[in-house]
């Protein structure tokens, strides 16, 4: 165990499963208290009871502006301060966009996108009045790369990429870094209606990363020097070609 982020306060949105629940199990390990965010209670409970002490539990739905309005004044109640937020919750639609769900489509966009509009939004104001922060948003490869079997995730990873270049840029002057890590394919639940056997299969020929790997890179941008900021990490697969 760690000490690297000692005195720190850390929030990550999605934080009961998958990257989001790997990073705040590593972050609580470096020492920093992790708010979770997210709006299953169930998974929120069980997270918050493997991670220990340093784990806060925050219910907020994401998709709903009220619930939203209200998460950055509970963090402080909760935890005194915010050093570091991190947007990962999302969702994943894949397939030929002809055979797709619009409606479908637009949940996904809320959380994948305008979720994570809001929820920047509305920790910035207590980060510039401190003159220090780090904003972290999951990404992924598909916001670099045109992925053609996902074109409307594709197109909300493109969304999350030139929002991170644009307000890192606003928001540098005032000490706060923002940056983005983009994996390619994790084991997380978006994988549950896999085949063990295919999930087995495609981690033994490299084609797959589990979320810790994921999180030891979300660490390794936040212990950077103040003067840097990694402002994209792609973490890929060894074997995977795109």
């Amino acid at each position: 165990m760690g000490h690297e982020l000692d005195g720190k306060v850390v929030a990550i949105t999605g934080a009961a499963s998958g990257i989001g629940l790997a990073c705040a199990k590593r972050e609580a390990e470096a020492g920093a208290r992790v708010v979770l965010v997210d709006f299953n209670d169930e998974k929120l409970d069980a997270a918050v009871h493997e991670i220990g002490d340093n784990a806060i539990p925050l219910k907020i739905n994401l998709t709903d502006p009220a619930s939203v309005a209200t998460m950055m004044p509970q963090i402080l109640e909760k935890a005194g301060q915010l050093d570091v937020f991190h947007a990962n919750a999302g969702s994943y639609i894949g397939g030929d966009l002809v055979d797709g769900d619009p409606d479908a489509f637009d949940r996904m966009l809320n959380l994948n996108v305008n979720a994570v509009f809001r929820g920047v939004h509305a920790v910035l104001p207590h980060m510039i009045e401190r003159k220090t922060g780090d904003v972290i948003i999951t990404s992924s490869v598909a916001g670099f790369i045109p992925v053609v079997w996902e074109p409307v995730y594709t197109a909300s990873k493109h969304a999350v990429q030139a929002f991170v270049h644009t307000v890192r840029r606003q928001v540098a002057k005032q000490g706060i870094r923002v940056g983005a890590v983009a994996p390619g394919p994790v084991v997380t639940p978006l994988l549950d209606d896999w085949p063990k056997e295919n999930l087995k299969k495609a981690l033994e020929a490299g084609n797959l990363i589990e979320p810790k790997e994921v999180a030891e890179a979300v660490l390794f941008m936040l212990t950077r020097p103040r003067n840097v900021t990694i402002r994209d990490l792609v973490i890929l697969p060894q074997s995977f070609d795109l």
